[in-house]
């Protein structure tokens, strides 16, 4: 395994972290967050001729902007929800008005998880409407896309490309909903599981050619070149028929954690062929027969507001039982490990099968402790 060290730099310090990266002579850049690709952190990378996974700000609007999105799918011809975008809040609640329900409601541009509502009722619908466009998000609520509400079975596909060529990972599911039996509020993603069972391979090639290919054409088309993970997720309906509900520009969370411990190419072959432009000449991606689960641990509060500063112990225990703890909101403070995020830790297990790797995630985790914490029992 090789040595890894963490380095303190400021997220948003792009000029920073181009400096580190040429000082070091770091050979490939993995852009981690959304954020920062939508703020263009790909584009002064390249400029300076220094390798990054991850596409160009141009690129990255395929998540920062749903209404971008669901053009260029339309335009595509890529199969999705039916949609409308609104930039007032007058026009919107006349549209809702005539909309059938349930009916999903999103914020046009980034909200860390935060700005898809699906609403039951038309009240719940026009309350939805009427605090994003009074600034509840910010500017991300500025423009809303309102979307037919799909029934079926949703399935993650995490696809990583050079621009070129595009090649789907392991299918992947993940858990949105904050309470078992998918209840409770949306958040960025409870738990996830891989292989999905429902990904056939008649599926995932209806997934290649009538999504994964006609996107990066549509990319290439307006003149992008995307060299990173192009997310889609998607609602399969009781025919087999795939739909996107969105697309993601950076390797998803909490699937990711599910898909790493299966990968058996190594990782850093992939993403190199990614950013050299040479996707095509790498031989297939080879996966363990096994199967992953991972579940997420977040804090008291999430996903509306979490709280933060406790103490987290159990976790050398935890690994010790042979899952992998992933941390997403934790920091050291005073050598204590502290909660600092919505969701804190991901705990991933790996078994001969979905059953095995579920009972290995929920006994690692078992050990893990700190107030508030919460998590689904139910997941796969």
């Amino acid at each position: 395994m090789p040595k890894c060290r963490n380095v303190s730099l400021t997220l948003n310090d792009f000029e920073g972290m181009l400096r580190f990266a040429q000082v070091q002579g770091v050979g490939l850049t993995v852009v981690g967050p959304e954020l920062p690709l939508a703020e263009g952190i790909a584009d002064l990378f390249w400029e300076a001729r220094i390798p990054i996974f991850g596409p160009t700000q141009q690129g990255a609007m395929i998540e920062s902007s749903k209404a971008w999105a669901k053009e260029l799918m339309q335009a595509a011809g890529i199969p999705t929800p039916q949609f409308a975008v609104f930039r007032d809040c007058p026009s919107a609640l006349a549209y809702l008005k005539e909309c059938s329900l349930p009916i999903v409601i999103k914020a046009d541009g980034l909200a860390g998880g935060k700005g898809v509502t699906i609403a039951e009722t038309l009240e719940e619908a026009i309350a939805t409407a009427e605090a994003l466009f009074s600034g509840q998000l910010g500017r991300a609520g500025e423009t809303i896309v309102i979307e037919e509400f799909l029934r079926g079975e949703e399935l993650s596909v995490l696809a990583v490309t050079d621009g070129k060529t595009i090649r789907p990972l392991l299918p992947a599911r993940d858990r949105k909903r904050l309470g078992e039996g998918d209840t409770g509020a949306n958040t960025g993603g409870m738990g996830a599981f891989a292989p999905s069972p429902i990904a056939s391979p008649d599926l995932m090639t209806k997934v290649q050619n009538q999504i994964l290919e006609p996107a990066l054409s549509a990319l290439t088309a307006r003149g992008i070149t995307y060299k990173g993970c192009l997310y889609a997720g998607l609602m399969i309906d009781p025919q087999g028929n795939p739909k996107v509900l969105e697309f993601n520009c950076r390797f998803g969370d909490p699937e990711t954690q599910a898909l790493m411990p299966l990968l058996e190419t190594p990782l850093e072959r992939i993403l190199l062929a990614c950013v050299q432009g040479t996707l095509e000449e790498l031989p297939p991606i080879q996966w363990s027969n096994q199967a992953a689960v991972c579940v997420v641990l977040a804090a008291a509060g999430y996903p509306h507001k979490p709280e933060t500063g406790q103490l987290i112990s159990g976790i050398g225990k935890a690994e010790s039982t042979g899952v992998t703890v992933f941390h997403s909101g934790t920091r050291l403070k005073n050598n204590q490990l502290t909660v600092s995020g919505g969701r804190v830790l991901s705990v991933t297990a790996v078994g001969q099968d979905l059953t095995e790797a579920r009972a290995k995630a929920y006994q690692g985790l078992s050990y893990i402790y700190f107030d508030g914490m919460q998590y689904r029992r139910d997941i796969v």
